[in-house]
């Protein structure tokens, strides 16, 4: 019995000395790293450097030229209004458009469309004096489901479909004398591009075009 503890407490011993050897030649092979990770890629412009050689274009009155930061700069850029992406399954721009395809392609031209997870934002308050409101969305193939929104609290009330704003005008004293940095849309008309008027309608037919 003394043999077998006697036995198994050098075999521990000789573990715990070969692992702490182990772990101290990892660290004294390259003070620098850590433990099993390799060298990361530089930072290497996907863009061509000859983008910035002028080349005319039939198609075109201006040539086809454009500098490998301005370039760079677009490529990376999610959308021309935000930043970083906005949904967790979706792909980074700096990844989606990276490879030979896009070396000599010209950024500024590719398609550029606005986020409208910050669009919507831009949308001001539609007030209500009825307790309850319909929305669908402008009605025909373009709109949604009509859903009705109940607008009692004082707050400003989204559409779950589209995400049109809505208020009660019982509430409006209350919700302008808010902070406008606290509110997540504008209370009145801005006169911004993106606004949608407030009646999208053309026609009044089933599955007539907004």
């Amino acid at each position: 019995m003394l043999a077998i503890t006697r036995s198994r407490a050098i075999w521990q011993a000789s573990r715990r000395i070969q692992a702490s050897s182990q772990r101290f030649y990892a660290f004294s092979a390259n003070e620098n790293q850590s433990i099993n990770t390799s060298d990361k890629p530089k930072d290497v412009p996907n863009v061509s450097k000859t983008n910035e050689i002028s080349i005319k274009e039939p198609s075109t009155e201006q040539p086809l030229q454009e500098t490998v930061e301005a370039a760079e700069n677009m490529r990376v850029l999610q959308s021309p209004n935000r930043v970083g992406k906005w949904s967790r399954s979706q792909n980074p721009r700096a990844n989606a458009m990276s490879g030979p395809r896009f070396e000599q392609t010209i950024m500024e031209l590719q398609p550029q469309p606005y986020a409208a997870i910050d669009l919507i934002h831009k949308q001001p308050v539609r007030w209500s004096k009825s307790r309850i409101v319909e929305c669908d969305g402008g009605g025909g193939p373009l709109g949604h489901p009509k859903i009705f929104i109940n607008t009692d609290k004082p707050q400003i009330c989204q559409c779950e479909y589209c995400g049109l704003p809505y208020a009660n005008e019982g509430n409006r004293k209350y919700l302008e004398s808010l902070p406008a940095e606290s509110l997540p849309f504008p209370l009145e008309s801005l006169g911004d591009a993106a606004e949608i008027p407030v009646s999208q309608r053309i026609t009044d037919e089933p599955l007539g075009q907004r």
